[in-house]
């Protein structure tokens, strides 16, 4: 995929899980949401594995380790492996490791996750500012996560030493909603400090280089929930995107995303891996997909027809997209969505 402007979600005529040789799954919101499995998920990824895709799970979360993160999806009855694991922690770890001495000391503001990444690279963990850190690393550390840690960052970082990041998602899903992430507690740090750090995980290139060199994928496909992660981070990498309907995005964002926020494919689901992808062609003035058209009047999105709701979806991702151009659709969606029951 180039990075040109998206002006509808694309078709494909075969099942996605054969048409690409991995898939770089999202896990909060994708796979599972508070630690149980979403619905539909085990038994598709049984089925694209079955067929001979590589699964393999590409998560910004860096408070659990590789291994802590595949035991857990084979207890949910997803077989997995730690090399099939890649995590924000292992990117940022190897990110420190290009710009500070091998053995070096880094303070650690997060979990267990992140200290297994940086001993991998052969940097020592420490938990104060006292320790004489060659850098501060932050990442998601839980609800549990002591205030005081923030502190300690900033201790370091007002001394002059680097300051990196897992990531800055604001939010992350879980059992009972929406909870503030690794990102929010970035901004604390930042707010007091004035500092920026060096972010490695999603959507920016550090991550997506980890991801190839872990999995030797040729024809990745990314799979995702977040269009500000997963679909930016597929466009920067240049590969293709599925968007799945299960997490924190939902119609209306999709219908305003800008073109780097915008996915190679729409689905409600995971099933969405194991079919081909419906086209959307012009019809007239406006796009069809299914039994759908949809056109952009001049306020306002319209849609016309029956079907599956999804089909409704994509037709209006392209009257929306495309009278947005590079910018952001403002039209008014509301009418149009309540015609469809996602």
């Amino acid at each position: 995929m180039s990075q040109s402007v998206r002006t509808r979600p694309e078709g494909s005529g075969q099942a996605l899980s054969e048409a690409y040789d991995t898939a770089l799954l999202d896990l909060d919101g994708v796979v599972y949401a508070g630690g149980s499995a979403i619905a539909h998920a085990v038994e598709s990824l049984a089925t694209a594995r079955s067929g001979g895709m590589h699964l393999a799970y590409v998560t910004n979360n860096a408070l659990r380790t590789p291994d802590a993160v595949a035991a857990h999806l084979t207890e949910l009855g997803i077989p997995t492996g730690a090399e099939d694991v890649i995590t924000s922690a292992q990117a940022v770890a190897r990110l420190i490791s290009e710009q500070i001495p091998a053995g070096a000391r880094v303070l650690v503001i997060g979990g267990e996750g992140l200290k297994v990444a940086l001993r991998e690279r052969g940097l020592e963990p420490v938990e104060s500012a006292e320790d004489d850190p060659a850098a501060v690393v932050q990442g998601y550390g839980g609800p549990d996560l002591a205030w005081g840690r923030f502190a300690e960052a900033c201790y370091a970082i007002a001394r002059g030493v680097p300051w990196y990041a897992s990531n800055t998602d604001l939010t992350i899903p879980s059992a009972r909603g929406i909870a503030p992430g690794n990102g929010a507690a970035v901004e604390v740090v930042r707010i007091a400090t004035g500092a920026d750090p060096q972010v490695a995980g999603k959507p920016l290139p550090p991550m997506h280089r980890e991801t190839i060199l872990r999995t030797g994928a040729e024809r990745p496909l990314v799979v995702g929930d977040r269009l500000d992660t997963d679909i930016e981070g597929a466009f920067n990498g240049e590969v293709d995107s599925l968007l799945v309907l299960t997490g924190v995005t939902d119609a209306a964002q999709l219908l305003a995303a800008p073109p780097r926020h915008r996915p190679t494919y729409v689905d409600a689901d995971l099933r969405g891996m194991l079919t081909g992808q419906p086209e959307v062609s012009e019809a007239g003035d406006g796009f069809r997909c299914g039994g759908w058209t949809a056109t952009a009047a001049s306020e306002r999105l319209e849609l016309d027809g029956d079907g599956e709701a999804l089909d409704g979806l994509r037709a209006l991702c392209a009257a929306a997209w495309t009278s947005a151009g590079e910018g952001e659709c403002e039209l008014d969606a509301g009418k149009a969505l309540g015609r469809l029951e996602l």
